[in-house]
Formats: C-alpha cells, structure tokens, sequence
C-alpha cells in the first residue's frame, strides 16, 4: 500500500470517531482557558499568515519574526 493510500486510510478511520467522545486533557483545557483570559484583557495580539510568509521569504540575512508574531506563554 502506498504512503498516499496509508494516509488515506488514516483518514477514512479518523473520520469515524465520534469526537464529542474524547476528552481534552486538563492541562489544555488550562492552557485554552489561559490563552482566552489573554485575549480578553488584550495582551493577545495576532499576525495574519501572508505577513508571516513574507517576512520567512525575505532575505535569510535580515529575516526576523515580527514582534505581533511572538508570544510568551
């Protein structure tokens, strides 16, 4: 079976599970609630994708993540 195959497989079988059946370790549920509480007071700040991409693309000599990228959890 190709890899092409197996990951489609995968995919029909992941399909089926019936996700309200599992259950979200506390340790996310935390982080989740954590990043919210972030949001909500503002200290959350967000970057689209084609500003990310750009900025990867630029010369690898002057390439930095941009500040509205980084986050400090």
């Amino acid at each position: 079976m190709s890899v092409t195959e197996r990951i489609q497989m995968v995919e029909k079988i992941w399909d089926t599970i019936d996700r309200t059946q599992i259950e979200m370790p506390n340790s996310h549920e935390q982080e989740m609630d954590k990043r919210i509480e972030r949001y909500e007071k503002g200290e959350t700040t967000f970057t689209n994708w084609e500003s990310i991409r750009n900025e990867l693309h630029k010369d690898k000599t002057t390439a930095s993540i941009p500040p509205t990228a980084r986050q400090t959890f």
